[in-house]
């Protein structure tokens, strides 16, 4: 029954209109505005918007999205075809590369005009259900709301941005893997002084599975590239995470999960899946399936209830993006542990009391 009326919902929401979200160049002085730097696998659609068609060549762009003046921690409200500045995230501008070497180059001087401390990618891989803009918005809402250092690159895989899109996604999260290498192996030259990949849901199995196909042919590559993995709610069989994780002769440092045990969505995608025990590795209760692997878990079930989406606690609960903020920047909260931020959060002392969350740290 709880299926039946799940699925007449997703219904429902499916049938709103999200592929086409207007550039309003107005709004670049209404709010913050933030510059995405994207890559996608997606056709462009009749309107001329990258849509759900899949694509074997990369199309590559800098997207400039303004954060409302209005805007909230954890929130991310947008329009579809009528945005209003003043209250939701709007594309203010778009620029398309002709080229691989100009999207570097841009990207470089981006990060030639920041301190040396501060010359970071940030690579970010969505889930199931995301147009191309959501993606963009999202990945603007955490860099504002958690000061992501550096250049905020997005991979947008062609997702089917539909509720019910969800066997179409896992076939496009497959087919996206190439892509995605490419895009990890040509942000080497971009100066950068660490590259962190961050994949959430389905986007967290599409980084595991082009993580695992470039060690196959490159053992080791993932450690002496890449400065760090988050995973956010992945929707990966905690089976086949470990089968994956394996393959890697070295895992990048650090390698942080999210995981709560009241995401709704990786309830019924265990369900979708037919397993019975609901065992997907950003909803995992009992770490002993994966206690020998070198990664840590952060458990974020405490912040469930003030996030937005179960689905996406770490980026939409505010008390849980005001305590990441705590520490000097999101570098302590992903990796310096030493810092006093940071080492209250890890160690679990974070200072809500009963809120608290319960973090477990699986070491090497």
């Amino acid at each position: 029954m709880r299926v039946f009326w799940f699925l007449s919902l997703a219904f429902v929401v499916s049938c709103t209109d999200k592929s086409y979200t207007p550039t309003v160049p107005e709004a670049a002085g209404t709010g913050r505005v933030i510059s995405i730097f994207a890559a996608t696998t997606r056709q462009k659609d009749d309107t001329g918007y990258y849509g759900y068609r899949r694509s074997e060549q990369i199309q590559l762009s800098e997207l400039s999205v303004s954060v409302p003046p209005s805007h909230r921690p954890g929130q991310l409200k947008f329009g579809y075809s009528k945005p209003d500045p003043y209250t939701e995230f709007t594309m203010a501008n778009r620029t398309e590369f002709k080229s691989g070497e100009d999207f570097l180059d841009r990207i470089r001087q981006k990060l030639r005009a920041l301190p040396p401390s501060e010359r970071e990618v940030t690579v970010f891989v969505h889930g199931y259900n995301a147009t191309h803009t959501e993606t963009a918005f999202r990945a603007a809402q955490m860099a504002n709301d958690i000061n992501l250092p550096g250049a905020v690159v997005i991979y947008s895989w062609p997702s089917q941005g539909k509720a019910l899109g969800y066997v179409y996604d896992n076939d496009s999260m497959l087919f996206a893997r190439d892509g995605l290498e490419i895009l990890l192996r040509s942000l080497k030259t971009v100066g950068a002084g660490r590259v962190l990949l961050v994949g959430h849901s389905m986007g967290g199995a599409l980084s595991m599975e082009t993580l695992r196909q470039i060690e196959i042919g490159d053992p080791g590559w993932s450690a002496r590239n890449l400065g760090g993995v988050v995973l956010i709610s992945p929707d990966i069989d905690v089976q086949v995470f470990r089968s994956q994780m394996l393959r890697m002769s070295a895992v990048p440092k650090p390698f942080v999960v999210f995981v709560s045990s009241k995401d709704k969505a990786l309830g019924l995608s265990s369900v979708l899946r037919g397993s019975r025990e609901g065992n997907r590795l950003g909803n995992i209760q009992n770490v002993d399936t994966v206690q020998n692997l070198p990664i840590k878990i952060i458990d974020t079930t405490a912040f469930s209830n003030d996030a937005e989406s179960s689905h996406f606690v770490a980026a939409t609960s505010p008390a849980l993006l005001a305590m990441m903020n705590g520490a000097e920047s999101v570098n302590d909260t992903f990796f310096v542990e030493q810092r006093r931020g940071i080492d209250n959060f890890l160690s679990g002392n974070t200072g809500h009391g009963a809120n608290a969350a319960r973090i477990v740290l699986i070491p090497r």
